[in-house]
């Protein structure tokens, strides 16, 4: 009988070389050295700013973590926000399951989290506790998911042991944060579970039966606190379910017993439990294999769904290990999502005994070519738009100014990384890029954007449909 190593070995990709994060870099560092050239006609470069960003972003790490005791840049700090460790009230209502349940319940929450975690517009507000408003339901006869829903607005209490301190009734969180509390709440509430008697957890059978208007009330949304991109975040959680269908479906003709659910991840990644160790690009790659089919739009190379990659005239075909791969010329992998979710699924890893490796250098994951990122390195003054029309205009996430902004970012946030470090006296494996990001550079990046506007929106104007940005 084959070892379990054997049976979970990851199925090839067409695109692997674009998986990998060393050829992100390598694609991404060839459109830089074009704007060094002083060949964009959208941005030029000034790193005489980065110093005095760097003293920004150190200071600020500082002041939020003054022992440099700093986590992973995670969507589990989104489901702190307000200081209320939800965490350990999901942990408290899961007592008494095993390291690998409990790790499977993380996942089909990170992954479900993640995946709607793309901007929400500057007006939409969340208020935790709050009844869901007659507009927001999504449909009359729907008396299960309105039920589940009405739920989702409040705290789940403790079944068996103390809770912990209880969110605040009424407080209001935005963007980011408030996303990761909606999703947080809808979650233990059981809107994405087909079972009634078990909530916490994430299924085919309810994924793919979400719909704009489930989200709608899911995240308070209507005429008064309008959300951008409810359609697209719900056809993601459809096609999610989807393909987590058909991902069951061939574990199970390779003899193995994986569920529907985001957690069949975990389950490939550590060899249904039995494995210890794994690198952040096993992470990266297993939800870029797995996950690739639910992505709406985007690149298609060879005829195979690229995610999220854009074209860019000055990309080359470089690829990780020093070779070339003319049939992806021009295209600049990014994969922001997926190494946002990446990220996110790095804890529940460590939190199961399982060790994670490869943090850093080359084929460590990226730093995320996000609007918060990429605004602090404009807002800074590094990278430098050369008309005041590169701001004013609206941009799609696949105009080669955005692909230029964004592989600039990846550059650059390695570049600053180095400096944030030096300033902190801390080596790279103390602090990895996953630490910077959180210390860090995204924090940065939304304070400079509420100095400079009082909205604290983007310096780039971008049209999101709620999968990239």
């Amino acid at each position: 009988m084959a070892s379990s190593d054997t049976v979970n070995e990851p199925r090839p990709h067409l695109l692997q070389r674009l998986h990998d994060p060393a050829t992100i870099r390598l694609r991404c560092a060839s459109v830089m050295r074009a704007v060094e050239d002083n060949l964009s006609p959208s941005f030029r470069l000034d790193r005489s700013a980065l110093p005095a960003l760097a003293d920004r972003v150190a200071a600020l790490t500082r002041e939020r973590f003054p022992t440099l005791a700093i986590p992973f840049h995670s969507r589990w700090r989104h489901f702190a926000a307000g200081g209320v460790d939800r965490k350990a009230e999901m942990d408290t209502l899961l007592a008494g399951r095993s390291p690998q349940e409990l790790a499977r319940a993380r996942f089909d929450l990170v992954v479900v989290s993640v995946l709607l975690d793309a901007g929400a517009g500057a007006a939409w507000r969340y208020t935790e506790g709050a009844a869901l408003g007659t507009a927001a339901k999504p449909r009359a006869a729907a008396d299960e998911l309105l039920a589940m829903l009405d739920q989702a607005a409040a705290p789940a209490a403790a079944a068996t042991a103390p809770a912990p301190p209880p969110a605040e009734p009424g407080r209001t969180y935005s963007r980011s944060e408030g996303l990761g509390v909606a999703s947080f709440r809808a979650f233990m509430a059981g809107v994405f579970s087909s079972r009634a008697g078990e909530p916490w957890r994430a299924d085919a059978g309810a994924l793919r039966h979400i719909d704009a208007a489930a989200l709608r009330a899911v995240f308070q949304s209507g005429p008064n606190n309008p959300m951008v991109g409810l359609e697209g975040r719900a056809a993601l959680l459809s096609r999610l379910g989807a393909t987590l269908a058909d991902e069951a479906g061939r574990d199970a003709a390779r003899g193995l017993a994986t569920e529907a659910r985001p957690a069949l991840l975990y389950d490939r990644l550590t060899a249904h439990g039995t494995r210890t160790q794994v690198s952040a690009i096993d992470v990266l790659g297993e939800v870029l294999r797995t996950l690739s089919p639910i992505w709406p739009r985007g690149a298609v190379i060879k005829g195979v769904a690229a995610g999220d990659s854009g074209a860019h005239r000055w990309a080359g075909d470089a690829v990780a290990g020093g070779g070339r791969d003319p049939a992806t010329l021009g295209w600049v992998p990014f994969h922001k999502l997926s190494q946002w979710m990446s990220y996110s699924l790095l804890e529940p890893l460590q939190w199961a005994g399982v060790t994670v490796t490869g943090l850093d250098g080359e084929h460590g994951l990226t730093g995320l070519p996000e609007y918060r990122n990429g605004g602090l390195f404009i807002d800074g003054g590094v990278i430098v738009p050369r008309s005041a029309s590169v701001l004013e205009r609206s941009h799609k996430p696949e105009d080669e100014t955005i692909v230029e902004w964004r592989a600039l970012t990846v550059c650059l946030l390695d570049e600053l990384a180095v400096l944030v470090r030096e300033r902190l006296g801390r080596s790279a494996a103390e602090l990895p890029l996953a630490c910077i990001l959180e210390g860090g550079t995204w924090a940065a990046g939304r304070a400079l954007a509420a100095e400079r506007r009082g909205d604290g929106s983007p310096p780039l104007k971008i049209e999101s449909d709620g999968t990239v940005f």
